[in-house]
């Protein structure tokens, strides 16, 4: 009785909470959903191709209520593929964090990826970095100490400099408390809690199982992150871009109005939510509409706040000096008139052809319309070889 007495009183406070989004970054295979399975309890890696093939492919989530002495305080974690071909996504989880732990393994060091993932962090202004050196297990004191200083010279200039590094071994549980202690006191952002409501939709599906009777099925559920106001239950939300549809033979995105009924963060049903942490609405759409993340890169908001979707935009932009995510270090050549580039627009990922170039401005004419939201940070991606390569970053104008 009292433990059920104090898990109700836990979901009554879950509103009030200290939140903060945390993602969870570093190249394939350096231990980042082991590390995150040990903080948690819980694997991020649940869908069947992606512990068949020992990748995380899509964005994971966990999230736990850490205490210390009297003080509790509500993580949500994302956790970000590492293997460079799902650099999009990575772009994707960055978009929806605060601050990042980054995993470096001690008997790998500094990979592609883990540069890469470092630039996209800088793209997405992500500051508050934890770096994890884990693996410590798997090799002498010497090494770990050289790979340290391999680390700190890696990290010298950019916005992990001052970042603490701790030794840890994921999977024998060694420091891991000390991650959680330093999730504790890190400084959570402001939270915008008078503007519109942005919400920045991750994942969209379908909750209901086979056989499920008509009275007991739910409605679709879109998951993700509140960047600013706040939403309730019952509010009447629109998400854009929306549907693809076709209209007189030509495709077009239909914006979707629909109804919350219900809000959990976590395992926690909320009336309200605030910015901070992840959640996942259920609405009143069919479930047609939200499976397979059928909605995932959209935007949902009150009805009428949101702008008119885009196919055209203007932004400032900034290339990085060097290519990061290869072996080989190569220059970024400047952007070209009627070039196709990869942007990534807090989960929305398209491509665009730049059709004007002003001094550090250009306008692009993109494949996938978004919501052009002023001031919006942007990744920027050039193909390269093949692959796709993060070469700046940029801001709606």
């Amino acid at each position: 009785m009292a433990k059920q007495k104090a898990e109700q009183l836990e979901k009554e406070n879950i509103e009030n909470l200290e939140m903060i989004n945390v993602g969870i970054v570093g190249h394939i295979d350096h231990g980042k959903t082991t590390l995150l399975s040990k903080l948690t309890g819980k694997f991020a890696d649940t869908h069947s191709e992606e512990l068949k093939r020992g990748i995380t492919i899509k964005l994971g989530y966990a999230d736990i209520i850490l205490k210390k002495e009297n003080k509790k305080r509500y993580v949500s974690f994302v956790d970000c593929p590492g293997h460079e071909m799902l650099m999009a996504t990575m772009l994707s989880g960055a978009a929806l964090i605060d601050a990042a732990i980054m995993v470096i393994a001690a008997n790998e060091g500094i990979k592609p990826q883990t540069k890469e993932h470092l630039v996209a962090l800088q793209a997405k202004k992500v500051n508050k970095i934890i770096i994890a050196q884990n693996k410590i297990d798997l090799v002498t004191k010497e090494q770990a100490m050289k790979n340290y200083q391999e680390i700190k010279k890696f990290v010298k200039g950019t916005n992990a400099e001052n970042a603490p590094i701790i030794p840890i071994s994921a999977q024998q549980e060694i420091n891991i408390d000390k991650i959680k202690d330093m999730l504790m006191d890190m400084e959570i952002p402001k939270r915008d809690i008078t503007s519109k409501p942005e919400f920045i939709i991750a994942r969209s599906f379908d909750i209901n199982k086979p056989g499920t009777k008509i009275t007991n099925i739910h409605g679709g559920v879109i998951a993700g992150v509140l960047k600013k106001g706040v939403l309730k239950v019952g509010d009447e939300i629109e998400i854009k871009p929306g549907i693809l549809e076709e209209q007189a033979n030509k495709f077009i995105y239909k914006t979707i109005k629909t109804k919350i009924s219900s809000i959990y963060r976590g395992a926690y049903p909320i009336s309200q939510a605030k910015p901070g942490g992840s959640l996942a609405c259920e609405t009143e759409l069919d479930n047609i509409i939200t499976k397979s993340d059928a909605l995932s890169g959209s935007i949902a908001s009150i009805i009428g706040n949101l702008p008119e979707i885009s196919e055209r935009i203007k932004i400032k932009y900034h290339l990085f000096s060097e290519v990061f995510g290869q072996e080989t270090q190569s220059k970024i050549e400047n952007l070209k008139l009627g070039e196709i580039i990869m942007i990534s627009v807090n989960t929305t990922i398209t491509v665009g052809k730049i059709e004007k170039i002003k001094n550090d401005e250009i306008e692009l004419l993109l494949k996938i319309p978004i919501v052009p939201i002023q001031k919006d940070s942007i990744g920027i991606a050039r193909n390269i070889n093949g692959h796709w390569r993060l070469i700046g970053f940029a801001n709606i104008v």
